[in-house]
């Protein structure tokens, strides 16, 4: 009976730990196409099989010829050969979850099926070409930008000076100062026009606050489509609290209140609508912040605009801040103004839309934006890669060819900002020495399969919230390195023509590639350049 049992486990264990399905990453290296490997592993199979037969049968005739006497110790022997198989598993379990679950290795195919589709690793990819783009987007078109900049800063400033002369101070809300996010303040942007985007933190008038119900808070009754997300309540301080005893009571012309002055002035009372509430409601509604704040753009540049020599028109009415602005000489710079609310003292924000959006979500709920702390981030791996390292140039080619395709073949659910977090995932996952500048053609590979396996898993995860691999130097909130981790593919699990075309969309991108890194890169040709990334552009 012991025998029995003992080798039982053993050849389950052997089938669990050889099954590709179970362990796929185990396999992943082995060439698929091996049709003698094939053949040993059905024949391993079949004896696998046999062997299992055959200790069932001689497993059934113990089990009717055992003694009652002897039932207590079969089942101890039982009990001690699942407790070391569990242990087994576990310690297997475990190897596995401390490598890398985020990355196969790089001789790796994909397991994309469809006819026609291609593997990032098979793609061929000029060095020289790729050193040609990488100069142009290093050198040129960085000290543009840096220009561009300067610019949008300054202006920005003015504006805003301009939008806080216009507001009520009593009852409007109160704009701070903008903080810079996005390639253009990451210094991998590549694309024109030049795009900046510039968040706008407001509060709300005295004496009223904000208070916040994260997603991820114990006490939090968000539904669970809304992951990302929270609300923003509007309450005014004290009105949960007993108020003071100077508004109630006789104290005497004598006696001072520690807390008010005789001098105050009784506030300007609000109603919800008056602190853009939703409708019935004390939670703050996006459509009416970006209304207000549009509207007071809109007053703040009619008071400046004789400055300036350029003109400033709203690209979308949907979406409030979304400036172009428009020189004589004809170059245009997008600005992208977008009203936030700080979450606390960190630097995360709730932001009222982002740029890309299809479809935001509904109101009373803000998406919580790392902008930030992405920005953070890149600066800390900036010190830490090596000195020519190839990050920022992989950014800028993936975000190149996605940019250069939707022109082709029209936009798709895979945004700018999914490129972003795979190679976040990416730069997080490897070890620093491999991102210098002689390893690009790999990396790039590494990032378009990483993309590819994403799709076809419709899985990718947000690269800050609920990954411990993000160094404590960041100082992600607690509750966000905490926090379960957020599918930024949730959308295409839920509509599969969605994902149908953007699957197309990629395979498209991979075959084009070549040629439009080629196409669009500054070659030396008869003594100047064949194409200019900048005009192609």
């Amino acid at each position: 009976m012991q025998g029995a049992i003992a080798r039982i486990c053993m050849v389950v264990a052997a089938a669990i730990l050889n099954h590709p399905s179970l362990f796929p990453r185990e396999n992943t290296t082995l060439p698929e196409q091996d049709e003698e490997l094939v053949a040993r592993m059905r024949e391993h199979e079949q004896r696998l099989e046999m062997e299992k037969a055959k200790l069932e049968s001689e497993l059934s005739q113990v089990d009717s010829m055992q003694d009652e006497n002897s039932s207590e110790d079969d089942y101890g022997w039982y009990l001690w050969s699942t407790m070391s198989f569990v242990i087994f598993f576990i310690i297997e379990m475990c190897r596995l979850d401390c490598t890398d679950t985020e990355l196969r290795p790089a001789e790796e195919e994909d397991m994309f099926s469809e006819s026609g589709s291609i593997s990032p690793r098979m793609m061929v990819l000029d060095k020289d070409v790729l050193n040609n783009f990488c100069d142009k987007c290093s050198y040129t078109s960085a000290h543009e930008n840096w220009r561009v900049r300067e610019f949008v800063e300054g202006f920005a400033d003015d504006l805003l000076e301009s939008l806080r002369s216009v507001c009520d101070r009593e009852a409007d809300m109160e704009v701070r100062d903008f903080v810079g996010v996005g390639s253009m303040f990451e210094t991998w942007k590549v694309c024109k026009p030049l795009t900046c985007d510039l968040i706008v933190p407001f509060s709300p008038p005295e004496p009223h606050s904000f208070q916040y119900q994260l997603w991820c808070s114990p006490s939090s009754n968000i539904p669970p489509d809304m992951q990302g997300c929270g609300r923003i309540k509007v309450t005014k301080f004290g009105e949960n609290e007993e108020s003071c005893l100077c508004d109630s009571a006789n104290m005497g012309e004598d006696m001072l209140c520690l807390l008010h002055s005789r001098n105050d002035t009784v506030k300007v009372s609000h109603s919800p609508d008056d602190l853009l509430c939703c409708r019935n409601t004390h939670f703050l509604a996006k459509d009416r912040v970006m209304k207000w704040f549009q509207i007071s753009v809109t007053k703040a540049w009619g008071r400046i605009s004789h400055k300036y020599d350029f003109e400033v028109t709203f690209r979308s009415l949907d979406a409030a801040g979304a400036l172009k602005i428009r020189f004589p000489s004809g170059k245009v710079v997008i600005m992208n103004i977008i009203p936030v609310v700080q979450l606390e003292d960190t630097d995360a924000y709730f932001v009222s839309h982002f740029p890309a959006d299809y479809d935001s979500c509904p109101d009373p709920y803000w998406p919580l934006s790392f902008a930030v702390y992405e920005k953070n981030l890149l600066k800390y791996l900036s010190k830490h890669l090596p000195r020519h390292s190839c990050l920022l140039h992989c950014l800028q080619v993936v975000t190149f060819l996605h940019k250069k395709q939707s022109g082709l073949t029209g936009r798709s659910a895979l945004m700018t900002y999914h490129l972003k977090t795979a190679v976040l995932h990416l730069v997080l996952s490897k070890r620093p020495s491999a991102w210098g500048i002689e390893s690009m053609e790999h990396r790039l590979q590494d990032v378009l399969s990483f993309l590819q396996r994403s799709l076809q898993e419709k899985r990718l995860y947000h690269a800050l919230v609920g990954n411990r691999k993000v160094p404590e130097e960041v100082h992600i909130p607690e509750m966000i390195r905490q926090a379960e981790p957020i599918n930024l593919f949730r959308s295409l699990v839920l509509q599969r023509e969605l994902h149908a075309a953007t699957v197309r969309h990629f395979q498209e991108m991979l075959k084009n590639a070549h040629v439009l890194i080629q196409e669009y890169t500054p070659h030396l040709s008869n003594g100047g350049l064949r194409h200019s990334l900048d005009e192609s552009l």
